[in-house]
């Protein structure tokens, strides 16, 4: 029998007992077992074998100890040894800094109940930390969580889809998983090869019937977001097809009825008449549906940036969506927790209610922000999560803080505001190395000033010796 020409593995089917079996022979494993093996011609028909019930009983068998030994049987090539495991560095639960938690107690000095902070080091250590496993109230804190959830399942080059489908019947399908930039020139776009791909005539057509598929209206806004905010444009409704992120000056309440407004003045603009309805995003498109044109977002850096260093609450609402693969918040919310578990991050007394933070039923602790912070910058994507942040004295919404002091462009974070919250967490960066700091206030006086404060201190590497 010819050697085997395969190169690394060659995968035999052999017939046993009437079962198939799998069997990888590896390269450079003796061929002469097989050249001896009964041909296929010769076996014994599956009708003649002997029954399961006729063979030897299993107390009757060769016992394992006589058996022939693996080592002795047909050689295997052998297989490198596996590569030891990657330990990530995890928050430790014992404070490593004295001077530092003296200072920082002394900083807070009689509003400590109405503080949450943690300070930690990239090697985990817990260098400072008052009632940092306090649940509070995060506010916009929380888009931190939704966009470290939505970076690692959609990674770096993920971009939002909105989509025209020609159907079989010859009307026209819109999708869409909520672009925060679609405007009226990407509308426009559609409705234009809408009215021109009935033919190649040139003719415009005089009817076009196009759906618009949206979610339903009691999933446009989370649950425990306030009545008077869905009515300013941070509280704008969360859906799938959202001109200019359903906001104009204020919240657009409708938003399906001010798309079918816009397709049916540009094709009414173009001699067209619009026949313009609304089914559910929830309902699986026709077998039939060809795919004629998609707008894609800006890329996730983009996005990211988005929500982390303009706070919007818009785009955070859709990155946790997305990343989670369903516009059902309830289950959205669930499937963020079960990847945060998997993270090994603190997760006692954490609660997700939304992706945004507006949502007053949110909680997190201090050390889980920490913790998380420090997560994320150990990602292999953690140069876009940080990148995405606002800084200190120079962009987003910590531009006009901490201006001409050390901390300016050396600390990258997130606030948080709403009422009776100020919270500010992210990794300020000094001459030992990335500090992670997390600090929530539910009623403090003076928050920014406080968080300045201690921003300062842990950039005092002194003060922690390695």
């Amino acid at each position: 029998m010819a050697p085997l020409k395969t190169p690394a593995k060659r995968q035999l089917l052999l017939r046993l007992s009437g079962v198939h079996a799998l069997v990888l022979v590896l390269a450079g494993a003796p061929a002469t077992a097989l050249a001896q093996q009964v041909p296929l011609a010769q076996q014994v028909p599956l009708a003649q074998q002997v029954p399961l019930a006729q063979q030897v009983p299993l107390a009757q068998q060769v016992p394992l100890a006589q058996q022939v030994p693996l080592a002795q049987q047909v050689p295997l090539a052998s297989l490198p040894p596996l590569p030891p495991p990657v330990g990530l560095p995890q928050l430790q639960a014992q404070l490593s800094c004295p001077a530092l938690q003296q200072r920082l107690l002394a900083t807070v000095a009689g509003e400590a109940s109405v503080w949450s902070i943690t300070i930690a080091d990239a090697q985990g250590r817990l260098l400072a930390d008052l009632n940092g496993t306090r649940p509070r109230i995060p506010a916009s804190n929380q888009k931190l969580v939704s966009t470290a959830y939505a970076l690692d399942r959609l990674g770096p080059d993920y971009r939002l889809n909105t989509q025209l489908w020609r159907l079989g019947d010859g009307s026209f399908r819109l999708t869409g998983e909520g672009d925060p930039d679609l405007a009226l020139p990407q509308l426009q776009r559609f409705a234009m090869l809408a009215m021109g791909s009935g033919g190649s005539s040139g003719e415009t057509p005089s009817l076009v019937r196009l759906q618009i598929a949206e979610e339903p209206r009691q999933a446009w806004w989370p649950q425990g977001w306030h009545p008077d905010d869905r009515y300013y444009a941070y509280g704008a409704p969360i859906t799938r097809l959202a001109v200019t992120s359903n906001a104009i000056n204020e919240a657009v309440m409708n938003p399906p009825s001010r798309l079918q407004t816009l397709l049916q003045k540009t094709m009414v603009q173009r001699g067209t008449k619009a026949q313009v309805s609304l089914v559910s995003a929830r309902a699986p498109l026709p077998a039939d549906a060809v795919l004629l044109h998609q707008e894609p977002s800006a890329p996730m850096h983009n996005l990211l940036s988005l929500a982390n260093t303009e706070s919007h609450n818009f785009t955070a609402e859709v990155l946790l969506r997305q990343g989670a693969g369903t516009w059902d918040l309830a289950r959205a919310t669930q499937l963020e927790m079960l990847w945060l578990t998997e993270q090994g991050l603190p997760m006692q007394g954490v609660r997700v209610a939304d992706g945004s933070g507006l949502d007053r039923a949110n909680r997190l602790t201090s050390r889980f922000l920490a913790a998380l912070l420090m997560r994320m910058d150990q990602h292999p994507y953690g140069r876009a999560y940080l990148a995405s942040m606002a800084v200190a004295g120079q962009r987003g919404t910590l531009r006009n803080l901490y201006v001409g002091t050390s901390l300016q462009g050396q600390f990258f974070g997130k606030t948080g505001t709403i009422s009776g919250v100020r919270s500010i967490s992210g990794v300020l960066m000094t001459a030992a190395g990335p500090r992670y700091v997390s600090a929530i206030s539910n009623g403090a006086s003076s928050p920014n000033v406080t968080i300045g404060k201690v921003l300062r201190q842990a950039q005092n590497s002194q003060l922690c010796p390695p």
